[in-house]
């Protein structure tokens, strides 16, 4: 079993409540738009990190993230990008991988808004954190944690970080 901390959107913020969310998670994924390099390394820091570069992030993000990972954890293939639709509405670009890799759990981020959806289609779960940072039209910043369990999603939570505007 694995604990997982997912967040997207962060455009190079992070404070407290993200990191004490993080702090006992096994892994941290982030689903693009980082921000900067130091998002990055503040997260690896913590625990280990698997993330994928968003449209936002710059050469020095893009340079030890990839546009797409594909990985099996605990017996659960996973799929994540920054920029993939959902269930009903995947993008271009995302319609081939989900038939390619055919993942449990599809993540991605981009749209700011958390979203956790079975795509029976599909035969699977996707999630979008929504947005962890500051920079956007949302207005709560929200992530993700879960267990990952024998193939399986378990004690997903949605965690609410405050208000985008609050300051401190």
């Amino acid at each position: 079993m694995k604990s997982i901390g997912l967040l997207s959107d962060t455009h190079g913020y992070l404070d407290e409540r993200i990191l004490h969310h993080l702090s006992t998670c096994d892994e941290i994924w982030h689903a693009g738009d980082f921000g900067n390099v130091a998002v990055a390394d503040t997260l690896e820091a913590i625990a280990p990190l698997r993330g994928v570069y968003g449209n936002i992030d710059g050469q020095d993000v893009r340079a030890t993230e990839p546009l797409v990972q594909a990985f099996e954890i605990e017996g659960l293939r996973v799929l994540m990008t920054h920029i993939g639709g959902y269930p009903g509405r995947y993008t271009p670009a995302a319609k081939p991988l989900i038939a390619e890799f055919r993942p449990g759990l599809f993540i991605s981020g981009h749209s700011h808004i958390l979203k956790v959806m079975p795509d029976k289609r599909n035969h699977l779960l996707h999630l979008n954190p929504g947005a962890a940072g500051r920079h956007g039209f949302h207005t709560v910043r929200t992530m993700l944690r879960f267990q990952v369990n024998q193939g399986k999603v378990e004690q997903l939570q949605a965690i609410e970080l405050g208000p985008r505007t609050e300051r401190g």
